[in-house]
């Protein structure tokens, strides 16, 4: 399948300076270089074609390619910020022999400097989703995680209810059954009462016993001991027992 160049960016005026060579691990400082003569001033366009992506320095009226700076990889050592300037980069131009040299370049507006950085930083990020996505269909589909309830498993859930004031609403006890109540059933209606002493009737002189006059047949021979027991006192005493 053919690839087609696509264009990121497009400046419409950039200033090209020679850089000397850098003597330290420090940082490239843009002050160093001749800012008000610029060795060249053009275009640039920064393009892709497929996973390579190159600024392409350009005539601003021919077109004519002027130097071509290809990138791998964002920050890197193909663009390098300056450290005391946020409008000048340095970058590493190539030829198609391979050779290689350092320039530096810059924007008048702070404004084209911040498109480049941000031009830059969304194409290696479109590249790692990218290859991200193809190394998940090499590998094929993963399986999709098992939600399902097994046989026999169950999940508890604790509700709470809340009023309108944010206060919980306390729940009521539940009444025991008779199934929840110890496995014995409760007993009959009235099983559980014991039964008292019948409540006593009141007393007549009529139904007392000491005036019911007593059965002859449980009485017998001993009738003369209830007449001597009802005498007068005093008779009672003179009365032999003797007699009973």
């Amino acid at each position: 399948m053919a690839e087609y160049e696509s264009v990121l960016l497009v400046k419409s005026e950039v200033f090209v300076f020679k850089i000397p060579p850098r003597t330290t691990n420090r940082g490239y400082r843009a002050a160093d270089w001749n800012l008000a003569d610029p060795h060249w001033t053009g275009r640039m366009r920064l393009v892709a074609k497929g996973k390579d992506c190159v600024i392409k320095l350009e005539d601003k009226n021919s077109g004519e390619l002027f130097a071509k700076c290809p990138i791998d990889t964002y920050p890197g050592v193909a663009v390098e910020s300056v450290t005391d300037s946020s409008r000048y980069f340095v970058l590493r131009i190539q030829d198609d022999n391979g050779r290689s040299a350092f320039i530096g370049v810059g924007f008048s507006d702070r404004s084209d400097s911040f498109d480049l950085n941000v031009a830059l930083q969304d194409h290696f990020k479109w590249l790692k989703k990218s290859e991200e996505i193809e190394k998940e269909k090499e590998e094929g589909p993963k399986q999709g995680l098992d939600l399902r309830f097994k046989e026999g498993e169950t999940i508890k859930i604790n509700m709470k209810i809340t009023k309108k004031d944010g206060s919980e609403v306390a729940s009521k006890p539940r009444a025991k059954g008779p199934a929840q109540a110890g496995g014995l059933l409760p007993p009959p209606p009235g099983a559980g009462r014991l039964a008292g002493p019948p409540a006593p009737s009141k007393a007549t002189p009529s139904s007392s016993p000491a005036h019911q006059p007593p059965a002859a047949e449980s009485w017998g021979d001993f009738a003369g001991v209830e007449a001597q027991l009802s005498a007068p006192a005093d008779t009672a005493a003179n009365s032999s027992w003797v007699q009973f």
